[in-house]
Protein backbone atom coordinates (compact mmCIF):
# COMPACT_ATOMS: atom_id res chain seq x y z
CA UNK A 1 0.00 0.00 0.00
CA UNK A 2 1.37 3.42 -0.99
CA UNK A 3 0.44 6.98 0.09
CA UNK A 4 1.71 10.38 -0.98
CA UNK A 5 3.65 12.75 1.21
CA UNK A 6 4.77 16.08 -0.06
CA UNK A 7 8.40 16.89 0.57
CA UNK A 8 9.43 20.54 0.20
CA UNK A 9 12.75 20.76 1.99
CA UNK A 10 15.14 17.99 1.20
CA UNK A 11 15.04 15.66 -1.79
CA UNK A 12 15.03 12.06 -0.49
CA UNK A 13 18.29 10.18 -0.97
CA UNK A 14 18.16 7.20 -3.34
CA UNK A 15 20.21 4.22 -2.21
CA UNK A 16 20.99 0.79 -3.61
CA UNK A 17 20.86 -2.65 -2.04
CA UNK A 18 24.38 -2.50 -0.67
CA UNK A 19 23.68 0.05 2.13
CA UNK A 20 20.61 0.22 4.48
CA UNK A 21 18.60 3.42 4.59
CA UNK A 22 16.15 4.43 7.33
CA UNK A 23 13.15 6.71 7.18
CA UNK A 24 10.10 7.14 9.43
CA UNK A 25 7.70 6.12 6.70
CA UNK A 26 7.36 2.95 4.63
CA UNK A 27 7.22 4.62 1.21
CA UNK A 28 8.00 8.12 0.02
CA UNK A 29 7.07 9.29 -3.50
CA UNK A 30 8.74 12.51 -4.56
CA UNK A 31 10.43 13.84 -7.66
CA UNK A 32 9.38 10.76 -9.64
CA UNK A 33 11.05 8.19 -7.33
CA UNK A 34 9.46 5.43 -5.25
CA UNK A 35 11.51 4.28 -2.27
CA UNK A 36 10.27 0.95 -0.92
CA UNK A 37 11.41 -0.60 2.34
CA UNK A 38 12.17 -4.33 2.40
CA UNK A 39 13.32 -6.73 5.08
CA UNK A 40 17.00 -6.25 4.21
CA UNK A 41 17.41 -2.76 2.79
CA UNK A 42 15.82 0.07 0.87
CA UNK A 43 15.35 -0.22 -2.87
CA UNK A 44 14.15 2.34 -5.35
CA UNK A 45 12.43 2.54 -8.71
CA UNK A 46 11.52 5.57 -10.87
CA UNK A 47 7.94 6.54 -11.77
CA UNK A 48 6.45 8.40 -14.66
CA UNK A 49 5.89 12.17 -14.37
CA UNK A 50 2.19 11.71 -13.58
CA UNK A 51 3.02 9.55 -10.58
CA UNK A 52 1.83 6.26 -12.13
CA UNK A 53 4.10 3.26 -12.11
CA UNK A 54 5.67 2.59 -15.50
CA UNK A 55 5.42 -0.82 -17.12
CA UNK A 56 8.68 -2.71 -16.37
CA UNK A 57 10.70 -4.13 -19.28
CA UNK A 58 10.29 -7.89 -19.88
CA UNK A 59 13.92 -8.93 -19.56
CA UNK A 60 14.31 -12.64 -18.80
CA UNK A 61 18.12 -12.77 -18.74
CA UNK A 62 19.48 -14.05 -15.42
CA UNK A 63 22.87 -14.41 -13.72
CA UNK A 64 23.97 -16.76 -10.97
CA UNK A 65 25.85 -14.45 -8.60
CA UNK A 66 27.93 -15.70 -5.68
CA UNK A 67 28.36 -12.15 -4.42
CA UNK A 68 24.73 -11.08 -3.99
CA UNK A 69 22.95 -11.77 -0.71
CA UNK A 70 19.41 -12.16 -2.12
CA UNK A 71 17.74 -13.05 -5.40
CA UNK A 72 17.11 -9.77 -7.22
CA UNK A 73 15.08 -8.84 -10.30
CA UNK A 74 13.97 -5.74 -12.10
CA UNK A 75 10.95 -7.42 -13.67
CA UNK A 76 7.97 -7.59 -11.33
CA UNK A 77 6.37 -10.18 -13.60
CA UNK A 78 8.85 -12.73 -12.22
CA UNK A 79 7.33 -12.35 -8.72
CA UNK A 80 4.28 -14.46 -7.93
CA UNK A 81 3.38 -12.76 -4.63
CA UNK A 82 4.79 -9.23 -4.45
CA UNK A 83 4.52 -7.76 -0.93
CA UNK A 84 6.06 -4.89 0.96
CA UNK A 85 8.27 -7.17 3.09
CA UNK A 86 10.16 -9.51 0.76
CA UNK A 87 12.13 -12.41 2.20
CA UNK A 88 13.31 -14.33 -0.86
CA UNK A 89 13.62 -12.02 -3.85
CA UNK A 90 14.05 -8.24 -4.10
CA UNK A 91 12.32 -6.14 -6.74
CA UNK A 92 14.79 -3.46 -7.78
CA UNK A 93 12.59 -1.66 -10.28
CA UNK A 94 12.38 -1.59 -14.02
CA UNK A 95 15.76 0.10 -14.42
CA UNK A 96 17.43 -3.10 -13.15
CA UNK A 97 17.64 -4.93 -16.48
CA UNK A 98 18.94 -8.32 -15.30
CA UNK A 99 18.07 -10.95 -12.70
CA UNK A 100 20.62 -12.06 -10.09
CA UNK A 101 20.28 -15.38 -8.28
CA UNK A 102 22.11 -15.85 -4.99
CA UNK A 103 24.26 -18.96 -4.60
CA UNK A 104 24.13 -18.94 -0.81
CA UNK A 105 20.32 -18.88 -0.83
CA UNK A 106 20.26 -21.89 -3.15
CA UNK A 107 22.55 -23.67 -0.67
CA UNK A 108 20.30 -22.62 2.23
CA UNK A 109 17.62 -24.76 0.59
CA UNK A 110 19.99 -27.77 0.87
CA UNK A 111 20.83 -27.64 -2.84
CA UNK A 112 24.34 -27.89 -4.30
CA UNK A 113 25.81 -25.40 -6.78
CA UNK A 114 28.68 -26.57 -8.99
CA UNK A 115 30.65 -24.23 -11.24
CA UNK A 116 32.62 -25.79 -14.13
CA UNK A 117 34.61 -24.38 -17.01
CA UNK A 118 31.57 -24.18 -19.29
CA UNK A 119 28.45 -24.24 -17.09
CA UNK A 120 26.87 -23.83 -13.67
CA UNK A 121 24.92 -26.76 -12.24
CA UNK A 122 22.32 -26.55 -9.48
CA UNK A 123 22.07 -30.05 -7.98
CA UNK A 124 19.37 -31.56 -5.80
CA UNK A 125 19.84 -32.22 -2.07
CA UNK A 126 20.24 -35.93 -2.91
CA UNK A 127 23.60 -35.28 -4.61
CA UNK A 128 26.50 -37.08 -2.91
CA UNK A 129 30.21 -36.64 -3.55
CA UNK A 130 31.68 -40.00 -4.54
CA UNK A 131 35.22 -39.42 -3.34
CA UNK A 132 36.29 -36.96 -0.64
CA UNK A 133 39.85 -37.00 -2.02
CA UNK A 134 38.59 -34.98 -4.97
CA UNK A 135 38.09 -31.95 -2.70
CA UNK A 136 41.02 -29.56 -3.17
CA UNK A 137 39.73 -26.74 -0.98
CA UNK A 138 36.93 -26.50 1.60
CA UNK A 139 35.65 -23.06 2.69
CA UNK A 140 32.85 -22.59 5.24
CA UNK A 141 30.14 -19.97 4.82
CA UNK A 142 29.92 -17.02 7.22
CA UNK A 143 27.48 -14.11 6.91
CA UNK A 144 26.37 -15.42 3.50
CA UNK A 145 29.96 -15.24 2.26
CA UNK A 146 32.59 -17.88 1.60
CA UNK A 147 35.75 -16.35 3.06
CA UNK A 148 39.14 -17.78 3.99
CA UNK A 149 42.68 -16.66 4.88
CA UNK A 150 45.08 -16.89 1.95
CA UNK A 151 48.09 -17.69 4.15
CA UNK A 152 46.37 -20.79 5.50
CA UNK A 153 45.96 -22.33 2.04
CA UNK A 154 48.38 -25.12 1.11
CA UNK A 155 48.85 -25.15 -2.69
CA UNK A 156 47.47 -28.27 -4.38
CA UNK A 157 46.63 -29.42 -7.88
CA UNK A 158 44.05 -27.19 -9.51
CA UNK A 159 44.44 -24.27 -7.07
CA UNK A 160 46.74 -22.10 -9.16
CA UNK A 161 43.85 -19.63 -9.60
CA UNK A 162 44.28 -18.73 -5.89
CA UNK A 163 47.96 -17.89 -6.32
CA UNK A 164 48.88 -14.29 -7.04
CA UNK A 165 50.64 -13.52 -10.31
CA UNK A 166 54.28 -12.56 -9.99
CA UNK A 167 55.64 -9.47 -11.70
CA UNK A 168 57.69 -9.91 -14.86
CA UNK A 169 60.89 -8.81 -13.12
CA UNK A 170 60.26 -11.24 -10.25
CA UNK A 171 59.55 -14.07 -12.69
CA UNK A 172 62.74 -13.44 -14.63
CA UNK A 173 64.77 -13.23 -11.41
CA UNK A 174 63.61 -16.65 -10.19
CA UNK A 175 64.08 -18.01 -13.72
CA UNK A 176 67.72 -16.92 -13.71
CA UNK A 177 68.30 -18.02 -10.10
CA UNK A 178 67.20 -21.56 -10.98
CA UNK A 179 69.52 -21.99 -13.95
CA UNK A 180 67.05 -20.78 -16.59
CA UNK A 181 64.69 -23.71 -16.05
CA UNK A 182 61.32 -23.75 -17.75
CA UNK A 183 58.61 -21.62 -16.14
CA UNK A 184 56.34 -24.65 -16.22
CA UNK A 185 58.72 -26.43 -13.85
CA UNK A 186 58.86 -23.45 -11.47
CA UNK A 187 55.06 -23.28 -11.33
CA UNK A 188 54.92 -27.02 -10.66
CA UNK A 189 57.15 -26.54 -7.61
CA UNK A 190 54.71 -23.94 -6.29
CA UNK A 191 51.57 -25.81 -7.28
CA UNK A 192 52.52 -29.09 -5.60
CA UNK A 193 54.41 -27.49 -2.68
CA UNK A 194 57.57 -29.47 -3.46
CA UNK A 195 60.14 -27.01 -2.05
CA UNK A 196 60.49 -24.44 0.70
CA UNK A 197 61.33 -20.78 0.28
CA UNK A 198 59.70 -20.31 -3.13
CA UNK A 199 56.98 -17.64 -2.93
CA UNK A 200 53.42 -18.69 -3.72
CA UNK A 201 53.20 -16.91 -7.04
CA UNK A 202 52.19 -17.80 -10.57
CA UNK A 203 55.29 -17.15 -12.62
CA UNK A 204 54.82 -16.12 -16.25
CA UNK A 205 57.27 -15.15 -18.95
CA UNK A 206 56.21 -12.31 -21.21
CA UNK A 207 59.79 -11.27 -21.87
CA UNK A 208 62.38 -12.73 -24.20
CA UNK A 209 65.27 -14.42 -22.43
CA UNK A 210 68.18 -13.93 -24.84
CA UNK A 211 70.35 -16.36 -22.90
CA UNK A 212 67.73 -19.12 -23.35
CA UNK A 213 67.65 -18.53 -27.09
CA UNK A 214 71.41 -18.76 -27.30
CA UNK A 215 71.66 -21.86 -25.15
CA UNK A 216 68.48 -23.80 -25.99
CA UNK A 217 67.41 -22.85 -29.51
CA UNK A 218 66.64 -25.78 -31.78
CA UNK A 219 65.05 -26.50 -35.13
CA UNK A 220 61.31 -26.02 -35.39
CA UNK A 221 59.45 -29.33 -35.56
CA UNK A 222 57.57 -30.38 -38.67
CA UNK A 223 54.06 -31.56 -37.83
CA UNK A 224 52.93 -34.80 -39.41
CA UNK A 225 50.05 -34.76 -41.86
CA UNK A 226 46.65 -35.29 -40.25
CA UNK A 227 45.03 -36.36 -43.53
CA UNK A 228 46.89 -38.00 -46.40
CA UNK A 229 45.45 -36.88 -49.75
CA UNK A 230 47.33 -39.56 -51.72
CA UNK A 231 44.98 -42.45 -52.46
CA UNK A 232 46.99 -44.90 -54.57
CA UNK A 233 50.40 -46.59 -54.51
CA UNK A 234 53.50 -45.26 -56.26
CA UNK A 235 52.15 -41.69 -56.53
CA UNK A 236 54.93 -40.34 -54.28
CA UNK A 237 58.23 -41.98 -53.33
CA UNK A 238 60.35 -40.92 -50.34
CA UNK A 239 64.03 -41.79 -50.52
CA UNK A 240 67.17 -41.42 -48.47
CA UNK A 241 70.75 -42.73 -48.55
CA UNK A 242 72.40 -43.98 -45.37
CA UNK A 243 76.16 -44.31 -45.02
CA UNK A 244 78.85 -44.81 -45.23
CA UNK A 245 79.11 -47.46 -42.51
CA UNK A 246 82.34 -48.13 -40.64
CA UNK A 247 81.98 -51.87 -41.26
CA UNK A 248 81.63 -53.21 -44.79
CA UNK A 249 79.28 -56.09 -45.48
CA UNK A 250 80.35 -59.47 -46.82
CA UNK A 251 79.85 -58.06 -50.34
CA UNK A 252 81.76 -54.87 -49.45
CA UNK A 253 78.65 -52.68 -49.30
CA UNK A 254 78.88 -49.46 -47.28
CA UNK A 255 75.70 -47.56 -48.21
CA UNK A 256 72.00 -48.31 -47.91
CA UNK A 257 69.36 -46.68 -50.13
CA UNK A 258 65.84 -46.69 -48.64
CA UNK A 259 62.74 -46.02 -50.79
CA UNK A 260 59.24 -45.70 -49.27
CA UNK A 261 55.87 -45.54 -50.99
CA UNK A 262 53.88 -42.68 -49.42
CA UNK A 263 50.45 -44.33 -49.63
CA UNK A 264 51.19 -47.85 -48.41
CA UNK A 265 54.51 -47.19 -46.60
CA UNK A 266 55.86 -50.25 -48.44
CA UNK A 267 59.66 -50.07 -48.28
CA UNK A 268 62.56 -51.22 -50.46
CA UNK A 269 66.25 -51.26 -49.51
CA UNK A 270 69.30 -51.35 -51.82
CA UNK A 271 72.94 -51.73 -50.79
CA UNK A 272 75.69 -49.85 -52.61
CA UNK A 273 79.48 -49.77 -52.66
CA UNK A 274 79.59 -46.08 -53.66
CA UNK A 275 77.14 -43.19 -53.89
CA UNK A 276 77.53 -43.04 -57.65
CA UNK A 277 75.37 -46.14 -58.03
CA UNK A 278 72.28 -44.33 -56.66
CA UNK A 279 70.97 -42.78 -59.88
CA UNK A 280 71.19 -45.98 -61.93
CA UNK A 281 69.49 -48.02 -59.19
CA UNK A 282 66.65 -45.52 -58.90
CA UNK A 283 66.06 -45.43 -62.65
CA UNK A 284 65.80 -49.21 -62.91
CA UNK A 285 63.67 -49.43 -59.78
CA UNK A 286 61.09 -46.86 -60.97
CA UNK A 287 60.76 -48.58 -64.36
CA UNK A 288 60.30 -51.98 -62.71
CA UNK A 289 57.69 -50.78 -60.20
CA UNK A 290 55.64 -48.90 -62.81
CA UNK A 291 55.50 -52.07 -64.85
CA UNK A 292 54.66 -54.25 -61.83
CA UNK A 293 51.67 -52.31 -60.46
CA UNK A 294 50.71 -50.57 -63.72
CA UNK A 295 50.88 -47.12 -62.14
CA UNK A 296 53.08 -44.09 -62.67
CA UNK A 297 55.39 -42.36 -60.23
CA UNK A 298 54.33 -38.71 -59.99
CA UNK A 299 56.54 -37.21 -57.26
CA UNK A 300 59.85 -38.06 -55.58
CA UNK A 301 60.99 -36.48 -52.32
CA UNK A 302 64.56 -36.57 -51.03
CA UNK A 303 67.24 -34.41 -49.48
CA UNK A 304 69.46 -32.00 -51.39
CA UNK A 305 72.50 -34.24 -51.76
CA UNK A 306 74.13 -34.85 -55.11
CA UNK A 307 73.15 -38.53 -55.36
CA UNK A 308 69.55 -37.36 -55.90
CA UNK A 309 70.19 -33.96 -57.45
CA UNK A 310 72.28 -34.50 -60.57
CA UNK A 311 71.97 -34.30 -64.34
CA UNK A 312 71.21 -38.00 -64.81
CA UNK A 313 68.27 -37.95 -62.39
CA UNK A 314 67.07 -34.59 -63.70
CA UNK A 315 66.94 -35.85 -67.29
CA UNK A 316 65.24 -39.11 -66.28
CA UNK A 317 62.54 -37.38 -64.23
CA UNK A 318 62.00 -34.84 -67.00
CA UNK A 319 61.42 -37.60 -69.54
CA UNK A 320 59.04 -39.44 -67.15
CA UNK A 321 57.27 -36.19 -66.12
CA UNK A 322 58.14 -36.81 -62.47
CA UNK A 323 58.18 -33.88 -60.10
CA UNK A 324 61.20 -33.73 -57.79
CA UNK A 325 60.91 -32.28 -54.29
CA UNK A 326 63.86 -31.58 -52.01
CA UNK A 327 64.14 -30.76 -48.33
CA UNK A 328 65.94 -27.60 -47.22
CA UNK A 329 69.68 -27.99 -46.61
CA UNK A 330 70.58 -29.13 -43.07
CA UNK A 331 66.89 -29.75 -42.31
CA UNK A 332 66.58 -33.54 -42.40
CA UNK A 333 63.22 -33.60 -40.59
CA UNK A 334 61.57 -32.17 -43.72
CA UNK A 335 62.31 -35.55 -45.27
CA UNK A 336 60.85 -37.15 -42.16
CA UNK A 337 59.21 -40.22 -43.70
CA UNK A 338 62.51 -41.57 -45.02
CA UNK A 339 64.50 -40.49 -41.97
CA UNK A 340 62.13 -42.21 -39.55
CA UNK A 341 62.08 -45.37 -41.66
CA UNK A 342 65.90 -45.41 -41.67
CA UNK A 343 65.91 -45.18 -37.88
CA UNK A 344 63.31 -47.95 -37.54
CA UNK A 345 65.13 -50.34 -39.88
CA UNK A 346 68.57 -49.92 -38.35
CA UNK A 347 67.22 -50.15 -34.82
CA UNK A 348 65.60 -53.48 -35.71
CA UNK A 349 68.78 -54.65 -37.47
CA UNK A 350 70.93 -53.89 -34.42
CA UNK A 351 68.49 -55.81 -32.23
CA UNK A 352 68.50 -58.86 -34.50
CA UNK A 353 72.30 -58.90 -34.72
CA UNK A 354 72.56 -58.73 -30.94
CA UNK A 355 70.05 -61.56 -30.54
CA UNK A 356 71.62 -63.81 -33.16
CA UNK A 357 75.25 -63.27 -32.00
CA UNK A 358 76.24 -62.89 -35.66
CA UNK A 359 79.11 -60.51 -36.58
CA UNK A 360 78.36 -56.94 -37.71
CA UNK A 361 79.43 -57.82 -41.27
CA UNK A 362 75.93 -59.32 -41.63
CA UNK A 363 74.32 -55.87 -41.18
CA UNK A 364 72.99 -55.80 -44.78
CA UNK A 365 71.25 -59.15 -44.21
CA UNK A 366 69.74 -57.86 -40.98
CA UNK A 367 68.48 -54.62 -42.58
CA UNK A 368 67.02 -56.51 -45.55
CA UNK A 369 65.25 -58.97 -43.23
CA UNK A 370 63.88 -56.14 -41.09
CA UNK A 371 62.50 -54.42 -44.20
CA UNK A 372 60.94 -57.68 -45.44
CA UNK A 373 59.24 -58.36 -42.11
CA UNK A 374 58.08 -54.79 -41.47
CA UNK A 375 56.32 -54.67 -44.84
CA UNK A 376 54.21 -57.60 -43.70
CA UNK A 377 53.58 -56.86 -40.03
CA UNK A 378 53.44 -53.07 -39.54
CA UNK A 379 49.93 -51.59 -39.80
CA UNK A 380 49.31 -48.27 -41.56
CA UNK A 381 47.01 -46.31 -39.24
CA UNK A 382 44.74 -44.43 -41.69
CA UNK A 383 43.83 -47.67 -43.48
CA UNK A 384 44.25 -50.23 -40.66
CA UNK A 385 46.00 -52.58 -43.10
CA UNK A 386 49.55 -53.81 -43.55
CA UNK A 387 51.83 -52.15 -46.08
CA UNK A 388 51.95 -55.40 -48.05
CA UNK A 389 48.17 -55.57 -48.44
CA UNK A 390 47.92 -51.90 -49.45
CA UNK A 391 50.61 -52.31 -52.12
CA UNK A 392 50.03 -55.85 -53.39
CA UNK A 393 46.27 -56.08 -52.81
CA UNK A 394 46.09 -59.20 -50.62
CA UNK A 395 47.01 -60.20 -47.08
CA UNK A 396 50.51 -61.58 -46.45
CA UNK A 397 51.29 -64.99 -44.98
CA UNK A 398 53.55 -65.20 -41.93
CA UNK A 399 53.66 -68.91 -41.01
CA UNK A 400 56.92 -69.57 -42.91
CA UNK A 401 58.95 -66.91 -41.06
CA UNK A 402 61.87 -67.83 -38.81
CA UNK A 403 63.99 -65.89 -36.26
CA UNK A 404 66.98 -64.13 -37.78
CA UNK A 405 70.21 -66.05 -37.15
CA UNK A 406 68.51 -69.24 -35.99
CA UNK A 407 70.18 -72.61 -36.57
CA UNK A 408 68.85 -74.43 -39.67
CA UNK A 409 69.49 -77.65 -41.60
CA UNK A 410 69.50 -77.24 -45.39
CA UNK A 411 68.70 -80.15 -47.70
CA UNK A 412 71.66 -80.73 -50.03
CA UNK A 413 70.32 -81.19 -53.56
CA UNK A 414 73.47 -80.05 -55.40
CA UNK A 415 76.11 -82.67 -54.58
CA UNK A 416 76.10 -86.33 -55.53
CA UNK A 417 75.79 -87.94 -52.14
CA UNK A 418 76.60 -91.52 -51.22
CA UNK A 419 74.20 -93.93 -49.62
CA UNK A 420 75.30 -93.06 -46.13
CA UNK A 421 76.28 -89.41 -46.56
CA UNK A 422 74.29 -86.83 -44.67
CA UNK A 423 71.62 -85.13 -46.77
CA UNK A 424 71.54 -81.88 -44.82
CA UNK A 425 74.01 -79.06 -44.24
CA UNK A 426 73.97 -77.00 -41.10
CA UNK A 427 73.77 -73.23 -41.27
CA UNK A 428 72.19 -70.03 -39.96
CA UNK A 429 69.12 -68.24 -41.27
CA UNK A 430 70.07 -64.75 -42.55
CA UNK A 431 67.14 -63.58 -44.70
CA UNK A 432 64.46 -64.17 -47.32
CA UNK A 433 64.73 -64.37 -51.10
CA UNK A 434 63.02 -61.48 -52.92
CA UNK A 435 63.21 -63.13 -56.34
CA UNK A 436 61.21 -66.18 -55.22
CA UNK A 437 58.62 -64.40 -53.08
CA UNK A 438 55.49 -66.55 -53.16
CA UNK A 439 53.52 -64.89 -50.34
Amino acid sequence: MYFNQKVNTVRPRVVNTARPYTTPVNTVRAYGVNVVKTSACWVWRPTRPNGALGKPPMNDKGFVDSGCSRHMTGNIAHLSNFQEMIEVMLHLGEEHMVNNYCVSQMCDKKNYVLFTESECLVLSPDFKLLDESQILLKIHIKDNMYSFVMKSIVPKDGLTCLVAKATLDESMLWHRMHGHINFKNINKLVKENLVRGLPSRRFENDQTCVACFKGKQHRASCKSKVLNLITKPLFMLHMDLFGHTFVSSLMHKKYCLVVIDDYSRFTWVFFLKTKDETSEILKNFIKEMENLVDKKVKVTRSDNRTEFKNNMMDDFCKDKCIKKEYSVARTPHQNGVAERKNKTLFKAARTMLADSKLPITFWTKAVSTACYVHNRVLVVKPHNKTSYELFRGFKPALSFMRPFGCHVTILNTLDNLGKFDGKGDEGFFVGYSLSSDVC
